[in-house]
């Protein structure tokens, strides 16, 4: 039954239910706001459902199935087998078990939630068609939060088959003979890296000089040299040109190459989810990006706020969270603003990649005086317990000593951002870290190395000549 035009109402209406829209409606709801949330797809968005939590389980998966290769040389004799349909089904309950936790969440929260694709009608009213019925909501407040979606390229676009976007791998039920993938970015590494270790052919083909664009390449040649190690082609300089019957084209410095490829992974980057909602009508002009500006409040108009990847910054579920509460105490007539020290950056690659703060060039750039130290993972006790001792954190400090950024890569490190992002939210400097009696053996034992070392009092590596 369709539903004629006249309007409910709702003190908060929040579009999209992903990491930043559903934290933005609890939130608010926590605040005593009404709030209505409207998804169109499932509770949890991309991120819970065919995003960050399936990735990092199938990580897992990948992991495990590796195993035997590691264990060998501690004198353990270990066999796998990989079942795709049965590690599908424990990825399931995983996302499953923390969708329903949302979705009691926002239930035990008051939140009203509505299935449907939500457009701007006027300015303060949104039409939400479900499909079988139409609703209208006039709101007091929006927050949009729609998220993005993957890249498609103009020579090879989407089919569901062959080419694929993140999505698709992550649903593929056995694993190709070889995979092809398209952008050397994080998802790239990350899916490609675990596709490698089920037993796939990979090659990674990337347009920019290295794996992982923006990241220091001191961190990103750990990681290149492990990816050799597992068997993992990578191209650089390279550009994908389209498909044959059973390789990918590639333009590179030695000319044309043709790349084994029964499937190909397009991971080019991603486009925020801004054209289809009406936003003309509500007064917003989108940037030249697809994006929508907004000030620190995350006001876009004085009723529309705008949080996650349809906003200036990297494309990060925690971020999008981060936001959300801003948003929520926005729309709650609380004084409040986005304005982070620092916003952690992590890639579950092999080894690990993370990264908080100031790159060193950055720091130096403010404060000629700024100085780091890099404490590698082969002085660490914990890394050779394990057998990982590729990697290494490195602190960058200012000329007063406070601690500005933290640079990690290896075994574990995404476990470690978060006390480098404390260290840098709070000001902490060496001193803190170094004086901070940590565990041991365990690897955030490198954070109070670098600290101790860049301070000029090193304890297990020696001094600087």
């Amino acid at each position: 039954m369709v539903v004629g035009e006249v309007a409910e109402t709702t003190e908060v209406l929040v579009i999209g239910a992903g990491p930043g829209g559903y934290a933005a409606a609890i939130e608010a709801a926590h605040l005593g706001r009404q709030v209505t949330l409207v998804e169109r797809g499932r509770i949890g968005g991309v991120c819970l459902n065919v995003g960050c939590i399936p990735s990092k389980a199938l990580i897992h998966a990948a992991d495990l199935a590796s195993g035997p290769a590691d264990a060998a040389s501690w004198g353990v004799d270990l066999s796998a087998t990989v079942d795709m349909s049965a590690v599908h089904h424990r990825i399931g309950e995983v996302v499953s078990t923390l969708t329903g936790g949302v979705e009691r969440l926002l239930h035990a929260a008051g939140v009203r939630v509505e299935q449907g694709t939500a457009r701007f009608a006027r300015r303060r009213k949104v039409v939400i068609d479900g499909g079988d019925e139409v609703k209208h909501f006039e709101f007091d407040h929006c927050i949009i939060a729609t998220g993005s979606r993957p890249l498609e390229l103009p020579a090879l676009p989407f089919d569901g088959s062959r080419v694929l976007d993140s999505t698709g791998v992550l649903a593929l039920e056995s694993v190709p003979a070889s995979l092809a993938v398209v952008g050397g970015g994080y998802i790239g590494m990350e899916l490609g890296t675990a596709l490698a270790k089920l037993g796939s052919q990979v090659t990674v083909v990337e347009m920019a000089d290295s794996i992982l664009p923006g990241i220091d390449p001191r961190l990103t040649r750990v990681v290149a040299r492990r990816l050799r190690g597992l068997g993992i082609t990578v191209l650089t300089g390279a550009r994908a040109t389209g498909l044959t019957d059973d390789s990918l084209v590639v333009a590179a410095a030695q000319g044309e190459i043709a790349v084994p490829a029964t499937k190909v992974l397009v991971a080019a980057g991603r486009v925020p989810n801004t054209d289809d909602l009406g936003l003309e009508v509500a007064g917003i002009e989108l940037t030249p990006s697809g994006h929508i500006e907004v000030g620190p409040d995350r006001r876009a108009t004085p009723d529309i706020l705008a949080i996650g990847d349809i906003t200036d910054g990297p494309a990060l579920a925690h971020k999008a969270t981060a936001e959300a509460e801003v948003a929520a105490r926005t729309v709650s007539g609380l004084v409040a603003a986005f304005d982070p020290a620092a916003i952690p950056l992590v890639v579950f690659s092999d080894p690990e990649v993370a990264s908080v703060g100031a790159t060193l060039d950055r720091a130096r750039s403010e404060d000629p005086a700024a100085t780091e130290y890099r404490f590698p993972y082969t002085a660490g006790s914990r890394s050779h317990t394990m057998g990982h001792t590729e990697g290494f954190v490195q602190m960058v400090a200012d000329s007063a000593g406070t601690v500005v950024g933290v640079h990690m890569v290896g075994a574990g490190v995404s476990e470690l951002a978060g006390e480098a992002a404390l260290a840098v939210e709070m000001g902490a400097t060496l001193e803190d870290l170094a004086a901070t009696i940590h565990p041991h053996p365990t690897m955030s034992e490198g954070l109070v190395e670098a600290a101790k070392a860049a301070s000029g009092h090193p304890l297990h590596v020696l001094p600087r000549r």
